[in-house]
């Protein structure tokens, strides 16, 4: 059933990495609850989260799946995200449909790579967080050296809620209990630090405390929300599989995590930019209806759907809401709550609930619906920068149109996977965060849509720019018999920094120094687009052009024979002339890493990325004799790391990459790409 008020919803989304139990724990807390009538397995297929064949063959989540269950009176939604880095992108806008994070972190494994990012993405969200500890009855579990380890990462915040007993098969809660035996710690001093934490949110119960007074525990369960918005990290200890501390972790997330509208979250703005305005936004049923779309999913049955978090009114059939600012109007019509790939059809939904529109073709992630017809934007999370690239063409003539149609429907799904057209080949061309994701994206539609498509090995996007100032000119003088063409252009080039943009991306800035009539000013547009076409095609070895400034400061033109296309030649031409006067240099893309090895695989990974133009920027000694290395590299010589890493140390080390910045790449590179760009050229 829907929750009847804001404070009956509970939001999690589960985090962490790869392997670390979050699909089987949302299993085990559907089943434990009768929202399922079966304990669903990612081993066998029968996960209902992991519902798709994909993921039922790879036994791994790939897209972040929805789901439900009431437990003492409240809903708690559950947002199920995938683990491998790849993913990260749809991981990141699902959380922003959740109020607390539960980071689940295996006992066995410990802290990996891409916990220690969601963690850092839960700080940069303001996200409160939980952590659970799963697969507590696993053998050798090293309980003492798990706890250093999440003291260490996370800090004095951290405290668990319960502790593991009869070697895994059940817990004991710590926050009701001042006494009794655990597996590993002391349960009254657990105790104690846990209650001072929420206490210490509380100025009015602090007093008390230090009077001595005695805390009823309705009022320490009614300030734990507010403790964990203001920094307590809760630990819950786990084992899906047998069921141990699954009903307590319930309980606890019913009672104690924040509801909505106690975690402050993104704001809503009255419009982009600076001058916008922060509008104020409660979690009120009875205010004017605002949401916001967090993740779009493609039902085979009932088409595209969008995964709404309502943030203030209420949600009815009736309801009618806007985007943006435009004029236009929707009806909610049919609103659904999902569990994995089922849905059932609520009449209505207050504030905090999550629920889900069919056949929304107009709405996409981050659209922000509201009942008034006045601009409204919330900003979602940062993701990474797509870096790996494919060309993709049909096997099947006469598909092009199917693919470009299914990309763009997978491309609604996922904020990090884009679609574009190359302007110099006309080839498709799409662009994810690794290898593992763009094959998973071409496995979907092949699953999806029925089509699959031939790739060509990634390119690196490489920029090209110059390094000095230099001027530049050409006449061009055409006589065919009638009337002819001329037009003559000096010009002059110089540096912009590195990185520049303006309001149309890294490019060029265009200025004119004319004096007189020496070019009519209407043919001004025509030598800018003579310049833009090289700036988008590039002048030594094919990549568009950035960080330059270009002004215009001489010419020559003729009253009959002048015309637009004369002066675009000449514009053209006389900045190819500059460029190659000014130094040009090839930029490339560089990547920061974050790369996690035994410390003994520390000079191999040293030496290894020697050999790639790596930099190591430096290290961090983590608990378990694990060392997490940071360093920057050309993203040209790590595009196949995964399968190097795995190489060098026997498959237990990991990495993440995000784009950092360009840099100009040494000069025996330059050269062989510069050669290889002139045998292509010579080829077509």
């Amino acid at each position: 059933m829907p929750a009847a008020k804001p404070s009956d919803v509970r939001n999690i989304a589960l985090v962490g990495h790869a392997g670390a139990g979050k699909t089987t724990l949302a299993e085990a807390m559907l089943f434990a609850t009768k929202a399922t009538t079966r304990l669903g397995s990612v081993n066998d297929g029968s996960s209902c989260l992991d519902y798709c064949e994909i993921e039922k063959k790879r036994k791994h989540t790939v897209d972040p799946a929805l789901a439900y269950l009431d437990y003492n009176g409240k809903t708690i939604n559950i947002i199920d995200t995938p683990g491998y880095p790849d993913f990260v992108g749809t991981a990141l806008t699902a959380m922003s449909g959740a109020d607390t994070a539960v980071l689940c972190i295996s006992a066995t494994a410990g802290i990996e790579t891409n916990s220690r990012r969601m963690l850092r993405a839960t700080r940069e969200m303001g996200m409160p967080l939980a952590i659970v500890i799963t697969k507590i009855d696993s053998e050798g579990v090293d309980f003492p050296e798990l706890m250093g380890m999440l003291s260490d990462t996370f800090g004095h915040g951290v405290h668990p809620m319960n502790l593991p007993t009869g070697g895994g098969t059940g817990v004991i809660d710590c926050f009701a209990n001042a006494e009794g035996e655990a597996d590993y710690g002391n349960v009254a001093e657990i105790h104690t630090q846990i209650i001072e934490s929420v206490i210490e949110s509380d100025e009015e119960m602090m007093e008390a405390y230090l009077g001595d007074e005695e805390i009823p525990a309705e009022k320490l369960a009614a300030a734990f929300g507010q403790a964990m918005v203001d920094g307590l990290i809760p630990i819950f200890f786990t084992a899906s599989v047998n069921g141990a501390g699954v009903e307590e972790l319930l309980a606890s997330i019913a009672k104690f995590l924040p509801a909505p509208g106690m975690v402050p979250g993104a704001p809503i703005m009255d419009g982009e930019g600076e001058e916008a305005s922060e509008i104020p936004v409660e979690a009120d049923p009875d205010k004017p209806f605002i949401g916001q779309a967090f993740k779009i999913t493609t039902d085979p049955f009932v088409g595209k759907m969008a995964w709404i978090r309502i943030l203030q009114g209420t949600a009815a059939p009736d309801t009618h809401y806007h985007l943006h600012g435009g004029r236009k109007t929707a009806k909610i019509g049919h609103a659904f709550k999902v569990l994995g790939d089922k849905t059932t059809e609520t009449k209505m939904a207050v504030a905090g609930e999550i629920i889900a529109l069919a056949k929304v073709e107009d709405i996409s992630a981050g659209d922000v619906l509201h009942a008034e017809g006045k601009e409204r934007y919330r900003a979602m999370p940062k993701t990474p920068t797509p870096m790996y690239s494919l060309a993709v063409t049909p096997k099947k003539r006469g598909d092009e149109q199917k693919i470009s149609e299914s990309l763009h429907r997978l491309t609604d799904e996922d904020p990090t996977f884009i679609l574009r057209v190359n302007s110099q080949t006309h080839e498709t061309v799409i662009d994810g965060l690794g290898d593992l994701h763009v094959r998973m994206m071409l496995a979907k539609m092949k699953n999806r849509f029925h089509i699959e498509v031939d790739t060509h090995p990634p390119k690196i996007a490489y920029r090209e720019t110059i390094s000095m100032p230099a001027d530049g000119h050409h006449r061009h003088k055409k006589q065919t018999g009638g009337a002819g063409q001329f037009g003559e252009v000096y010009l002059r080039v110089e540096p912009k920094e590195r990185g520049w943009t303006n309001e149309n991306g890294p490019a060029y800035e265009m200025a004119s120094e004319l004096f007189g009539e020496s070019i009519p000013r209407q043919y001004l547009p025509a030598i800018e687009k003579g310049i833009s076409d090289v700036c988008l095609h590039g002048a030594i070895a094919g990549y568009p052009m950035q960080d330059i400034h270009v002004a215009v400061t001489d010419g020559k033109h003729h009253p009959v024979d002048s015309k637009e296309v004369a002066f675009k030649a000449a514009g053209k031409w006389a900045f190819i002339d500059a460029v190659k006067k000014a130094k040009p240099v090839l930029l490339e893309p560089l990547v920061d890493m974050e790369i996690t090895v035994p410390a003994d695989k520390m000079g191999d990974i040293a030496s290894d990325l020697s050999g790639r133009r790596g930099r190591i920027q430096g290290q961090v000694m983590l608990p378990g004799n694990i060392v997490c290395v940071e360093a920057q590299a050309p993203l040209s010589e790590v595009m196949q790391y995964n399968s190097s890493l795995k190489s060098i140390t026997g498959g237990q080390g990991s990495f993440t990459m995000e784009f950092s910045h360009y840099e100009p790449v040494p000069g025996n590179v330059q050269k062989q790409i510069v050669d290889a760009a002139g045998k292509r050229e010579e080829a077509e």
